[in-house]
């Protein structure tokens, strides 16, 4: 495992003690799971996400914006596309063989 040396404020190092206090755990915990949070969109819990709001409302959470909209079709044309998948080609080896004759 690596140590990293980081310069903070005075303040943002009494906030993190706090926190840590507050949460039962060492500042070094907080802030590997805060650093985590940064890095690591999969990182999952209850505390991650709290965590992860603060990043984003402090401006250090890059988020991914499609470039354009994501809109699910109507249910209705899902329905119908799923329909036809159904009578397509059953068998991957019908697909393979096709046209090769």
């Amino acid at each position: 495992m690596r140590q990293l040396t980081l310069r903070v404020p005075d303040e943002l190092a009494e906030d993190l003690k706090a926190a840590a206090a507050q949460h039962g755990e060492s500042v070094n915990a907080l802030a590997v799971k805060g650093l985590t949070a940064l890095v690591d969109p999969d990182a999952a819990g209850e505390g991650i996400e709290r965590l992860r709001e603060r990043l984003r409302r402090a401006g250090l959470l890059a988020e991914w914006k499609p470039e354009r909209p994501i809109v699910r079709p109507p249910e209705d044309e899902v329905a119908r596309a799923r329909a036809a998948a159904g009578r397509g080609k059953h068998l991957l080896s019908d697909l393979v063989s096709e046209g090769r004759d």
